[in-house]
């Protein structure tokens, strides 16, 4: 499933967005060869990769904007919108596919109302899909926030997503 295009208009962008982008390229000495500490910086920073900050990079580092832009879509740990409040990323490799993820996969989205690589209209979940969450034993796996969940089901994400609504609650 494909994720929507980028919609990071200008009035989507965190403020001075374009100057804390130059400001990581000069502690990281504006170096190509450290384009990726860049990107995971300025998402660290702003909380996404914005288009518009794209160019800045490209014009520190001395690379092509198609350049930074192939890393930016190569890596899918990078996001070119902000995420929502939670990240919900659920394996899909052979242990979990075999452990029937799909199922998973297939309530999470109806359950979230959204689909992979999108976040919900409400803004509340990011919905990913991941490639190994190295708890292979205990499949189908997902994380939520850094949080690492196993033997998962459509009940028990159910439960997880529950608590989560409990402690935005509390």
């Amino acid at each position: 499933m494909s994720a929507k295009p980028p919609q990071n208009l200008s009035s989507d962008l965190p403020p001075q967005s374009e100057e804390k982008a130059r400001a990581i390229c000069e502690a990281h000495g504006n170096r190509p060869d450290e384009l990726l500490e860049i990107l995971h910086a300025v998402q660290a920073e702003l909380g996404f990769v914005p288009t518009p900050v794209l160019p800045v990079i490209a014009n520190a580092l001395n690379l092509s904007r198609a350049e930074v832009y192939g890393v930016l879509r190569f890596y899918h740990d990078f996001r070119e919108a902000p995420a929502g409040r939670h990240v919900v990323k659920i394996c899909r490799a052979e242990a979990c596919q075999a452990m029937h993820t799909e199922k998973v996969c297939r309530h999470a989205e109806e359950r979230l109302g959204t689909r992979f690589g999108e976040t919900s209209p409400d803004g509340e979940f990011t919905l990913e899909a991941v490639y190994c969450l190295g708890n292979c034993a205990l499949s189908p796996a997902m994380m939520i926030d850094g949080d690492l969940f196993g033997c998962v089901d459509e009940k028990r994400f159910d439960a997880i997503v529950a608590d989560l609504d409990k402690e935005a609650a509390a």
